[in-house]
């Protein structure tokens, strides 16, 4: 029973993940390639907008969240946690293409999924129950 929690809880994180990957994915090549913004500001434009709207769908259908932690703390913690997430997507930007001249779209997909790992653990560890 409890494995079959965690595959319905995994499944729907990948759903909202992936939701909030196409919410960044769209920001980051309309801010690179209409708004001419440097690839670490749209990286980063497109990684924070997708984060507000991840923690709106985690909240209410993902995770089991703590009720005896307030909004805000929980909030906070979600926050911290995506900050985190937002340090090692820019660095993997900067690394993939500025040292290693791969296309930006392509790194911000390597960047997703590592980034994507990172947030199940953390937010599984931090945020329910």
């Amino acid at each position: 029973m409890k494995n079959s929690k965690l595959f319905k809880q995994i499944l729907k994180f990948l759903i909202v993940g992936g939701l909030a990957f196409v919410v960044d994915y769209v920001i980051l090549i309309f801010s690179k390639e209409i708004l001419k913004l440097p690839i670490l500001v749209s990286s980063g434009l497109a990684f924070s907008l997708s984060v507000i709207f991840n923690y709106i769908l985690s909240i209410k259908w993902v995770f089991d969240v703590n009720e005896n932690n307030s909004k805000k703390k929980n909030f906070v913690i979600f926050i911290v946690l995506s900050i985190i997430g937002l340090v090692i997507t820019e660095i993997i930007m900067e690394v993939g293409c500025n040292y290693f001249k791969i296309y930006y779209l392509l790194v911000k997909i390597i960047a997703t999924a590592i980034v994507m790992i990172f947030n199940f653990i953390t937010r599984k560890v931090f945020l329910e129950k």
